[in-house]
């Protein structure tokens, strides 16, 4: 058997979100055939390390050269020698930008470089920013490719960032879409449901971005026996209590921390709800759309483009909590219509999201990169 790939993931962060948790999928589906070195831009952020299976060959690198900071050669070189050891480097949004752009300094003896654009945190919410439009223009073209998961992205690549086309590949996030068809009762630990409640659902890291604190008062407004449960752990914990203990809501709210394997309990949910400020192609949404489960959201990122078309409706045009809890009124107020819309959800995400066919474009993609057909599929 071939030596396996060495293969160097610069993240911004390693706590499991979408990106995280994709990149996990595909350390698994490569399985022997490779070995992981990560790098957290935020050291201490590795939660996602919880989710890689036993048997997956990986290590945290330890005190690799720093991601972020100012411009700087010296880091730069650091980062490019650091790289060399690896054969194929994995760069991941904002926070791994540094690593293309020592290939871009330093591209003597340095490995391929394929970067991965998910998403803007709260700080670009709101628009672009123009100086890091203009340093992505900069470094990207050392890259061999650049992948993005939405159509939104997809624009943006092409447009402020300019970047041919050839080089910048979409790839939606799948998931293995069967597993989600049979929750698990009991997978959410606390949740106990009472007689004609109604459970909405946010699976999410707890971060200012995903505004969980608008969900909750968009929840709290709603009349009738609900319950939200927050599946995640972040930062914004406080926040998201005292929004509920503000509205009266803190008996009707469980917030269980993260949970691996949300095949086991998304469909436990009889609607997903999301309030971010910016989403791309949020993974949740595929994984409650397999479960067989409506969605009430803003209209962020590809979420409109995500749904079936029955869904659509209740995929609000702005963030606004009062749209989003007239959303979610009339769908915890019709369970035939809960059905109806979940029903087409799911047909639509076996059809369309399933990994088998992510897996195959991320493998061709990456093989390509390191002009070695085989490597990663045996």
């Amino acid at each position: 058997m071939p030596a396996p790939v060495r293969i160097l993931h610069l993240h911004s962060s390693f706590d499991l979100g979408g990106k995280e948790a994709r990149a996990v999928r595909l350390m698994t589906a490569w399985g022997d055939r490779a070995r992981h070195t990560i790098v957290s831009g935020v050291p201490d952020a590795l939660g996602a390390r919880d989710a890689i299976p036993k048997g997956i060959a990986y290590e945290i690198a330890q005190d690799p050269p720093p991601l972020t900071g100012r411009p700087s050669v010296s880091r730069y070189e650091a980062i490019a020698r650091f790289t060399r050891r690896f054969d194929l480097v994995l760069t991941y949004n904002w926070g791994g930008i540094d690593g293309v752009m020592a290939r871009r300094t330093f591209a003597k003896g340095a490995p391929p470089v394929v970067h991965h654009e998910d998403g803007f945190n709260a700080d670009e919410a709101d628009g672009l920013k123009p100086q890091r439009n203009i340093y992505r223009r900069v470094a990207l073209p050392a890259a061999h490719a650049l992948v993005v998961p939405s159509e939104t992205l997809e624009r943006i690549a092409l447009g402020p960032w300019k970047q041919p086309r050839g080089r910048v590949h979409r790839i939606v996030n799948g998931i293995p879409t069967m597993a989600y068809a049979k929750p698990q009762q009991g997978a959410i630990p606390g949740l106990k449901r009472r007689d004609d409640e109604v459970v909405i659902g946010a699976l999410a890291g707890l971060r200012a971005v995903k505004d969980l604190p608008m969900l909750v008062r968009a929840v709290g407004g709603l009349a009738g026996k609900v319950r939200l449960v927050i599946v995640g752990e972040g930062p914004e914990r406080a926040r998201i209590e005292g929004a509920a203990a503000a509205m009266g809501l803190s008996d009707r709210l469980l917030m269980p921390g993260f949970l691996p394997s949300p095949h086991r309990y998304v469909g436990l949910f009889d609607v997903l709800a999301l309030s971010s400020l910016s989403e791309q192609f949020p993974i949740s949404v595929v994984e409650a759309m397999a479960a067989g489960v409506p969605i009430a959201a803003p209209a962020v990122g590809d979420v409109m483009a995500m749904v079936a078309a029955e869904n659509r409706p209740y995929i609000i045009p702005a963030h606004n909590e009062v749209f989003l809890r007239d959303a979610l009124h009339t769908l915890v107020s019709e369970p035939e219509l809960r059905s109806y819309i979940g029903d087409a959800n799911q047909r639509r995400a076996r059809a369309e999201y399933d990994e088998a066919l992510m897996i195959r474009r991320y493998r061709d993609l990456y093989e390509g990169a390191l002009g070695r057909p085989g490597a990663l599929s045996g």
